[in-house]
């Protein structure tokens, strides 16, 4: 492909794009990302729930994973007022089939509303964790907040927590422990509101020097 057929744009050019289309372009440019809900509750039992397309792994021993927060324009972020409150919060896959009412949670509803109750989700309880989850999600992560990090260059943090409790749809999980997400039926996001079917297209061995890896596993 030459340059004459792709579309470029210089730093000065992106950031003088209107606002909406900007945030089209630098939220599809790093391709498709995982679709999921944050499920949290205050001291007194009210019920926040929003949707997150930044969830990332850091690390297996121990188990971390991390979110970015961005910065709020009202100054209320009832995601994270809740989870350091208490501690707790759950990271909940969205299936195929939930992608309208799980897009619909990041509307800007006042802190006094449910987001499961607006967006017709049910409220889980597992007597391992002390949280709530996301009835339907195919994946289900209990997590303990353990530490904010700022990132000054643009006012947002990455929220890191460990994992404590996984309960995943089994027939999503093979003998290696390994997760097909396309039974599972997980939803992914590119943008701000684009979902997409995921599939499985190939599986390859450990790659080792001095050896082109093969396909094992292949939709084709």
């Amino acid at each position: 492909m030459t340059p004459s057929d792709r579309k470029q744009w210089t730093k000065s050019e992106i950031e003088a794009l209107d606002k909406t289309q900007r945030l089209h372009l630098i939220n599809s440019i790093t391709g498709i990302k995982p679709a999921n809900l944050i499920a949290t509750q205050d001291n007194n039992g009210q019920c926040n729930l929003g949707i997150f397309s930044s969830i990332v792994h850091l690390g297996s021993q121990p188990a971390l994973l991390g979110f970015i927060l961005r910065p709020s324009i009202n100054g209320n972020r009832h995601t994270y007022e809740n989870i350091k409150a208490t501690g707790r919060y759950s990271i909940n896959a969205v299936h195929q089939n939930s992608t309208d009412r799980a897009h619909y949670t990041s509307a800007p509803f006042p802190q006094q509303d449910c987001e499961f109750d607006l967006a017709g989700f049910e409220i889980q309880h597992h007597a391992e964790f002390s949280g709530i989850f996301v009835q339907d999600a195919p994946i289900q992560i209990g997590m303990q907040f353990v530490e904010a990090l700022p990132i000054e260059a643009n006012n947002t943090q990455m929220i890191i927590g460990s994992v404590e409790f996984i309960a995943i749809n089994a027939e999503g999980v093979e003998s290696d422990n390994q997760l097909n997400l396309q039974t599972l039926g997980i939803a992914g996001i590119s943008g701000l509101n684009r979902y997409y079917e995921l599939a499985l297209s190939a599986q390859y061995p450990q790659a080792k020097v001095g050896t082109f890896p093969q396909a094992i596993h292949s939709k084709k």
